[in-house]
Order: structure tokens, then C-alpha cells, then sequence
């Protein structure tokens, strides 16, 4: 449970918080928009504004809400201890303030997106950004920054109730506790500063400690905290203030062993018979927890002292109901430990009482948790009664070690000392080994031999076994086992290498597949040189299909003398065209260029088609912006840089506390 309030983070004032909702949204979003802009684009740059600034103030209230605490989910310690400080109510209205604040914004942004969705000009749309965001003297209700200034006063007390939340001590109701209480000026807080560390205020006056303060101590391994409270009066509940209400919550909330402070002496400054009515008056808090009446400054009057009738009136506390009395003095320090002890011994036994009963029913039969417990605990007691502990005769006769004795044992020290000191003499590890022979504590362990490891043969009866084997050897050596050889059937022997031979065949073909599916991976399935066919095949595939192929071997000639370059040589006097060797038939070459200029007549393409050169200037203005999209998009590299707007963003990018950015 959370019992420390520091981490909550700080709550700006309502200036504060404009500026930082309204730097964000100028930081994180795009500045520049201008009317040339289609109005879809400038509606959804005024959107984004409205929408971010809105998304902003939220997660801030959120921030806000989330960072304090919500009283009905803390312990009713802390609850308590919070309207005694600050009053619930205001603590309510204040953080209820901000959580309608924020609804009210995310409304105005819902709001005005639907108006800016139907705005027609880039000033509607700035008009009704300036309406959602910031203050009009026209439109005065339900602007964001409105509502931000109207929670100057909330802002400003959860501000302060934040610092104050930090600077209060961390208290832990759930922990093994000692709370001391009792009149101003009875040495409470002298006895927290003995047993703990606390750094609490000790004067000789009444009502010194206005708050509460904890120490901690550890006693048997366990940690307590220890509370000092601040002075109790005598008085009704509806007159206490918040210093004492402070102390009551405590008394009142807190699991812990109450020390009721007594001042015998009457030296804070109120009798012993007031201090007793208070007693009186508490005692209903006391309900259910261990409570010590602790008689302190016995070094100026102790019980004993007292005169009969405070005796026997301070004696029916003690009698009345299970208390118990201890003694001390805080200035000469009798009996402060021996109460600290006592105390804590008492709150741990009842604390484990406590846990005991919880595991058991009405019936008083163990179960639930506490059985589950005793299940899985064996307490394990060795036969034959109690053992006495064994100390062996040499270390009883062993001489004690003087470092003067010439004649003292050797440590390894000494050793070391002798032989170079550290970082000479290296300790000899294999000096302890307990082997049959010391002689073999220096000798070297093989791991490998012959690329083997020699812990994977380590066998005692390795040396019989071998023995054995080679006897066997020699046995089946000398009976000839290895000269006669089986004779394998002619028959059998040709059907073995039949197969033998088909399956060197398969595997021949496998790979050789395998070799032509890889070669063909980065290769076209049908060759280049095999998807033209020449001219004569398709000749003899026609003829054999009884299609005259006259005139498509005249065409196919003429095409190609068309498209051939005409270049003349000079060959001893006699003109030779390039497109002679394919000539076969009688047609023409003048002919045949006659109608291939025909086929393609030259054209201009800038004139034709366009009646006057207005025309034509629309139709190239045109064309540029056609083409500027093009251009735009297919720019790349470190040069060609295009930016869409007339300032370039570094120019407006980044904004600066002082100075400017016209210097880039």
C-alpha cells in the first residue's frame, strides 16, 4: 500500500499550464499553412491543431487526478489523517473541478472539429481554431483556455497540498508499530530520540511536536517503526484542533502496542489525576490492542512515592483491564532498552497470536492457512537422546599460533613469505590430494590421447580385458580363422553387381539433375538463339502444310533491304548495294523505298493539330503542370531537394527562447 506521498508529481499554476498545453502543440505540429492550399488540407491542419491541444489537456488532468490519492482506496489511517490536514471536501471539490474541466474540454474539441469540418476558407478555420483554443472576449464560455484560468484557485491549493503531502512521514499501518501518546511535555519524544534515530525536537516545553514523527529500530532481526504523537488534552473530541486530531487518528487506525506516557512528578505542567481522566477518556480506542502505562522521570519520583489516594487511583488503571506498568527515565536512560524490549516482545507474541487464530475456526481445531503451514513443516530429532558436541584430541593438543615462536606451524601464509611473497609464489593446489601415494600428487592428468578423451576409457579391469582380447588373437591365428575365405556364388556374386551397377546409374542421374536444375536457375528456360526461327523453316513448315510462300518471301526481302542502311561500295569501279545478297526478286529498290516513306510520313508534332500559337502556349502550360507532379516525385538524390512550401522548414522548425533563425 502506498504510504508515501513524494512521488506525486508537481500541479502547475493555470498560466503555467497554457503554456505548457500551448508550446506543445506549436512544438510538435506543422506552423506553416497558406490559402493556395486545397481547403481538405487546410481543414485537417486546423483539425489536428484543435484535436492535439485537446489530447494534451486531458493527459495533464489525468496526470493531476491520477497523482494524488483517491480516499476510499487508501487505508483509513491515511484517509483520516488527510481530512484532518486538509478537509476531505475541499480535497473532493478541488480535484472534482479539474475532472469536469476535462470533460468539458474534450467536448469544446469534439465541438469545434465539427465546425472546422464544414468551414469554407482558410479564415473560417483560423477563426474557429482561435474560438476553441484561446480566450474571446465574444464568445466568453467553454473555450479551453477559459476553463484552464478559471482553475487558478484549484490548481494552486492541490499545489499546496502536494508539497505538504511530501514533507509527511512515511507511515506503515500494516508494520509492527509502538505508538506513544499521552500529555505535551511527558517525555515522548526524549524516548523516540533514545530508541531510534529520529531527528525530532526536544524542548522543555508543552507542545513542541505539532506532527507526527516515526523512527525505526530492529529488535531480534525484525524491523518496528516507532510514531511520537503529538500532546493530548483532556477535552471534548469537537474542541481538539488538527495537532491533536492528528494523535487521536493514529490512537485510532493504527495495529500497534500503545505506550501511555505518565508524568508522576508533575513537572509538564498537569496533575496526576488529569493525566488519569485522559487515560480515561481514550480508553475506548484502546479497544483490542496491547497497552503499557509508562511511568517515566523515576529519577525525580517513582510509584512508590505517591500518596494513597493517587496510588490507589493510578493502581485501578492497572487492575481495570489487561495493562501493564514499566518504568524508566529518559534523562539518566534507566529502563528505556528494558521498555523498548519489553514491548516489543509483548507485540510480537500477540501478533503470532493473532496469525494463529486467523488460521482456525470457531471450534478451535486448526485449519485454513495455519493447517496448510503444518503440513509442510518436519521437524527432524535425532534418537538416542541428546549428542554432546566432539572437539578431536589434536585440535585440543594443538599449540596456539604465536607469529614470535620460532617454532610455530607453518601457514601459507609463511610459505608465501618465504618463497617471494605475492604475486611470486603461487599456491600448489594438488598438495591436499588424498591418494594412496603422495608421490603421485605432482603427476600430469592426460585429458586427451591419440584425440580421445581418457576419462571415456577409465575402466579398472581395462588391463584383463585387453589381455584377454589379445589372447583370443593369437587363438584364432593359430586355428587359421583368417585364411579360409567363403566362396561366394558366381550367380549370386553377377546379380549383386547388376544392382550395384543400376544403382551407380540412378545415382549418375540424380546428380547430373540435380546439376542441371541448379546451372538453369539463373538462366532462361528457352535459349535466345532458339526463339527466332530463320526464314527458311518457316518456308518448309509452310510447304509442308501446302500454303504458298511466294509472295511472303518477296515481303519479308523487301522489309529487310527497307531497313537495311543503304551504303555503296566501291568495288573496281562498280556501285554494290548492302541489301544485294538478299535480292532474289525483280522488284524495284526505288519502288520498295517509295513505299516505306509512304508507310511513315515525317511529322512536325509541335504544330500539327494546333490552330494558333495561343493554343499551343495553353497546351505546353498545360503540359508543364502535368508534368510537374512527375518531376516532384522522381527527383532523388542529395541535390535534388524539393520543398512545397515557400519557407523551408528549418527556417520555422525548432523554436527558440531568444534570439532568431534567419542566420541560416
Amino acid at each position: 500500500m502506498k504510504t508515501t506521498w513524494k512521488d506525486i508529481a508537481p500541479v502547475p499554476t493555470s498560466q503555467e499550464f497554457l503554456d505548457i498545453v500551448l508550446s506543445r502543440t506549436q512544438r510538435r505540429l506543422p506552423t506553416q499553412i497558406r490559402s493556395g492550399f486545397k481547403i481538405s488540407r487546410i481543414r485537417g491542419f486546423y483539425t489536428r491543431k484543435v484535436k492535439f491541444t485537446s489530447e494534451t489537456c486531458s493527459e495533464k488532468f489525468d496526470a493531476i487526478l491520477n497523482g494524488f490519492p483517491r480516499l476510499a482506496d487508501i487505508h483509513p489511517f491515511h484517509a483520516d489523517l488527510l481530512n484532518t490536514l486538509y478537509s476531505r471536501d475541499h480535497l473532493k471539490i478541488s480535484l472534482g473541478q479539474i475532472s469536469t474541466a476535462k470533460h468539458l474540454v474534450e467536448t469544446i474539441s469534439r465541438d469545434y472539429v465539427r465546425l472546422i469540418k464544414y468551414a469554407q476558407s482558410l479564415y473560417q478555420c483560423k477563426q474557429l481554431k482561435r474560438a476553441a483554443l484561446l480566450y474571446s472576449f465574444f464568445y466568453c464560455s467553454g473555450r479551453m483556455a477559459t476553463l484552464v484560468k478559471r482553475l487558478k484557485d484549484p490548481l494552486l491549493y492541490l499545489d499546496q497540498v502536494r508539497e505538504h503531502l511530501g514533507r509527511l512521514p512515511s507511515i506503515d499501518p500494516t508494520t509492527r508499530t509502538l505508538l506513544i501518546c499521552g500529555y505535551p511535555n511527558v517525555g515522548k519524544s526524549s524516548f523516540l530520540k533514545s530508541v531510534t534515530r529520529a531527528d525530532v525536537e526536544v524542548e522543555p516545553y508543552a507542545f513542541t511536536t505539532k506532527s507526527l514523527f516515526v523512527g525505526h529500530f530492529d529488535y531480534k532481526y525484525l524491523r518496528f517503526q516507532a510514531i511520537d504523537t503529538p500532546g493530548l488534552l483532556d477535552s471534548p473530541l469537537e474542541s481538539k484542533g488538527p495537532i491533536e486530531l492528528q494523535s487521536i487518528t493514529a490512537i485510532a487506525h493504527l495495529r500497534s502496542a500503545l505506550l501511555y506516557f505518565f508524568d508522576l512528578s508533575e513537572q509538564c505542567g498537569y496533575s496526576v489525576h488529569a493525566q488519569i481522566e485522559l487515560f480515561k477518556s481514550l480508553k475506548p480506542l484502546f479497544a483490542n490492542k496491547l497497552v503499557f502505562l509508562v511511568v517515566n522521570k523515576i529519577d525525580v519520583m517513582r510509584p512508590e512515592d505517591l500518596n494513597p489516594e493517587t496510588a490507589q487511583e493510578f493502581q485501578s488503571l492497572l487492575s481495570a483491564a489487561d495493562v501493564e506498568m514499566l518504568q524508566l527515565s529518559c534523562n539518566t536512560q534507566e529502563g528505556v532498552q528494558e521498555v523498548k524490549n519489553a514491548a516489543c516482545e509483548r507485540l510480537i507474541a500477540d501478533r503470532a497470536a493473532a496469525k494463529v487464530k486467523a488460521g482456525t475456526n470457531n471450534s478451535g481445531d486448526v485449519g485454513g492457512r495455519l493447517a496448510d503451514v503444518m503440513k509442510r513443516i518436519h521437524v527432524a530429532v535425532p534418537e538416542g537422546g541428546t549428542r554432546e558436541t566432539f572437539i578431536p584430541e589434536a585440535i585440543k593438543n594443538m599449540k596456539k599460533y604465536e607469529k614470535t615462536d620460532p617454532e610455530r606451524r607453518k601457514l601459507a601464509r609463511d610459505i608465501e613469505e618465504e618463497n617471494g611473497g605475492a604475486g611470486v609464489y603461487n599456491v600448489d593446489l594438488r598438495a591436499d590430494y588424498l591418494l594412496e601415494n603422495d608421490e603421485w600428487k605432482q603427476d600430469r592428468i592426460p585429458e586427451l590421447f591419440e584425440g580421445k578423451n581418457v576419462y571415456d576409457h577409465v575402466d579398472p579391469d581395462i588391463e584383463a580385458k585387453l589381455q584377454a582380447l589379445e589372447e583370443e588373437e593369437e587363438r584364432l591365428e593359430a586355428e587359421g580363422f583368417y585364411d579360409s575365405e567363403e566362396e561366394i556364388d558366381d550367380e549370386e556374386e553377377a546379380q549383386i553387381r547388376t544392382k550395384a551397377e543400376l544403382i551407380r546409374e540412378k545415382q549418375a542421374l540424380i546428380r547430373n539433375e540435380a546439376r542441371m536444375r541448379k546451372s538453369l536457375k539463373n538462366r532462361a528456360v528457352i535459349p535466345r538463339k532458339l526463339v527466332k526461327q530463320p526464314l527458311s523453316e518457316l518456308e518448309e513448315g509452310l510447304d509442308v502444310l501446302g500454303v504458298d510462300t511466294t509472295d511472303l518471301g518477296l515481303r519479308a526481302r523487301a522489309q529487310a533491304n527497307t531497313r537495311g542502311r543503304s551504303v555503296t561500295r566501291s568495288r573496281m569501279g562498280t556501285e554494290v548495294s548492302d541489301g544485294d545478297a538478299m535480292d532474289v526478286d525483280s522488284t524495284p529498290r526505288d519502288r520498295l523505298r517509295s513505299k516505306s516513306r509512304a508507310r511513315s510520313p515525317a511529322t512536325n508534332r509541335r504544330e500539327d493539330g494546333v490552330v494558333d500559337a495561343t493554343a499551343r502556349d495553353k497546351a505546353e502550360r498545360q503540359m508543364k503542370l502535368g508534368q510537374r507532379k512527375m518531376n516532384r516525385m522522381a527527383k532523388q538524390g542529395e541535390a535534388d531537394r524539393h520543398v512545397g512550401t515557400t519557407m523551408p522548414k528549418h527556417l520555422f522548425a525548432g523554436k527558440r527562447s531568444m534570439g532568431k533563425t534567419s542566420r541560416r
